[in-house]
């Protein structure tokens, strides 16, 4: 990569052959990622920059390595604003990205970060612009003032040009102009003196309603877990008992190996027995919420979701960012906590913990329903979620810190809403599947190992009996403690309370108590997954306070629901 040292004239790092770097910034929504994997032509790459803590990616054509940062909202304190500016502060030549619809205010927003850094600005959304003609002339006068490139363009059509040669607001003159800007930048100034007067508000919708917009965006954001749950139930019904019976003869051939090695490969907890369900159940229900979630964050739609929620999530102590992130921890836990990072600094533990307590990743939420069904009780999935959303609000409000319900947090302004492409929603919905099978997929088969481990030696059942006394103060026959032991460690660990042992266990359970068993072993304490990657993200310290915190609450809750329930039914 370039040192930065490129200047106006000279070109990209013609001396050395390298290629140069182009830092992409801009606010959030306005389509950096589409516009550079446009002007590219390739997939992005997932990495550090420059000694960067936070991953950002990276495009890379044949004569620049485009970095594309985090989308700046002003005015905060989220992790991913500092990187965005740490990155640019770094580099020297840079990629503006503003939208056609305020361009005036954001380049008044955004100049005085890339003051002194040299490169061209790119107008995004060109195609809500009506009079382009004119409009393209107050462009033309803008740019004469700055001493900058400013060009016009729509980032899905400049996608299209770069990928099959297509045409449409922006045609291949227009995306040569910005590349050819890029290879002879000019400085940016500190600030503009020419004002466009370009301005356009995005239609309101019924989002936007004060009292049915908060119930939309509420059914959107469940949406993804409904058609998670219905997909999974599909996909798992024609798939479990074909996977089971061609895995069958591998389990067998594993339970003769020698003592922990067969525990480890064939035994209740092995790869072998719990591999299966986790890209049975837990792959498509993370896919189908990656996709759902590519749909709402490239259609604008997550936007205007978080600005209806926020007013109402504030009393609580979170945003509607802040809920958003919590939802996407049903698909999984793992890419949920590090999209944390866009999160305010005084709401982002609050919403960690909340992920950790109330997100029932794409292990416990099958197994939930799998426990439900086998006691012919589907219909209890409606109070179990009920329950879960309720304790979880309660849950923050009593650790969220006192500026994160008082203090006004902003939040970005009400996008444009437009179809996404599929290119668009596909590379979203690949950086989740991603981080699952970089991030979470090697922890599960750690933890696989360690349980597998801790049940040959006996130590789980021994955790098992000394908790077992324990069980009757939640109205809980002893026998579940093991469910509990293991529903801590991994999520999947509900279904033992289908196994051969605790099949009549179940079969004599309450409502309540099913309930409040499921409950327990599932919010008691965060996955060792969630876990590690908080300690990550956040420190060990925290991470450990907030199991600590969490196993407290789950408690008190479980208690209020195992004697409560038993005084209402």
């Amino acid at each position: 990569m370039s040192d930065g040292s490129t200047r106006s004239g000279d070109g990209p790092s013609a001396a050395s052959g390298e290629k140069e770097t182009v830092v992409v910034v801009g606010k959030e929504s306005v389509g950096k990622s589409e516009l550079v994997a446009g002007l590219s032509g390739t997939t992005p790459t997932t990495g550090s920059f420059r000694g960067t803590t936070v991953d950002v990616e990276q495009y890379e054509s044949d004569e620049f390595v485009f970095v594309d940062t985090p989308g700046i909202l002003l005015r905060t304190d989220t992790e991913t604003t500092r990187t965005a500016i740490r990155t640019v502060e770094d580099t020297e030549t840079v990629l503006l990205v503003v939208r056609a619809t305020d361009i005036d205010d954001d380049l008044e927003d955004l100049l005085p970060l890339v003051q002194g850094k040299v490169g061209a600005v790119a107008v995004t959304f060109w195609d809500k612009v009506e009079n382009r003609t004119e409009a393209r002339e107050k462009l033309d006068a803008l740019a004469d003032d700055l001493g900058v490139p400013v060009t016009p363009v729509d980032a899905r059509d400049v996608t299209r040009v770069a990928t099959d040669g297509g045409t449409g607001a922006v045609d291949g003159t227009d995306r040569d102009r910005l590349v050819g800007a890029l290879r002879s930048p000019d400085e940016f100034p500190g600030r503009v003196h020419r004002q466009t007067g370009i301005h356009l508000d995005p239609p309101r919708t019924v989002i936007e309603h004060p009292l049915a917009g908060p119930l939309v965006s509420i059914a959107l954001l469940l949406l993804p877990a409904a058609a998670a749950v219905h997909f999974a139930n599909a996909v798992a019904a024609e798939l479990s008992p074909w996977v089971e019976t061609v895995l069958e003869p591998a389990v067998q051939w594993a339970s003769g190996l020698p003592g922990p090695l067969a525990a480890v490969l064939g035994g209740d907890y092995g790869l072998l027995s719990m591999g299966p369900f986790l890209f049975v159940w837990a792959g498509p229900t993370i896919l189908i919420f990656a996709v759902f979630m590519a749909v709402y964050k490239q259609s604008g739609l997550i936007t205007r979701i978080t600005a209806s929620l926020h007013p109402y999530l504030r009393r609580v102590g979170l945003t509607g960012r802040d809920l958003v992130r919590v939802v996407m921890g049903f698909g999984c836990n793992v890419p949920a906590v590090t999209s944390t990072r866009g999160c305010s600094d005084c709401t982002r533990g609050t919403a960690v913990s909340a992920i950790g307590f109330g997100s029932a990743c794409s292990y416990q939420f099958p197994a939930t329903l799998a426990v439900f069904a086998a006691v012919d009780m589907p219909w209890l999935v409606v109070p179990y979620l009920a329950v879960l959303t309720t304790t979880t609000l309660i849950y923050a409000r009593l650790i969220a810190p006192e500026r994160a319900r008082t203090a006004s947090l902003a939040t970005a302004n009400r996008a444009f809403l437009q179809r996404p492409t599929w290119r668009s929603v596909w590379r979203e919905t690949r950086t989740v599947i991603r981080s699952f099978f970089l991030k979470a997929l090697p922890v599960f088969a750690g933890i696989v190992l360690v349980a597998s481990l801790l049940d040959y030696f006996g130590v789980l059942d021994a955790m098992g009996q000394v908790l077992s006394p324990v069980m009757g103060l939640f109205n809980l026959s002893g026998s579940t403690a093991l469910v509990v032991v293991m529903g801590s460690i991994r999520k999947d660990g509900l279904l033992l309370l289908q196994s051969e042992g605790l099949s009549g266990t179940l079969s004599a359970m309450t409502p309540v108590q099913v309930l409040t068993a499921v409950y327990l072993a599932g919010v008691l304490l965060p996955c060792l997954v969630t876990a590690i990657t908080v300690a990550k993200e956040l420190s060990p310290r925290y991470a450990g306070r907030m199991m600590l915190r969490q196993a407290a609450a789950a408690a008190g809750f479980s208690l209020l629901i195992a004697w409560g329930g038993t005084l209402l039914f």
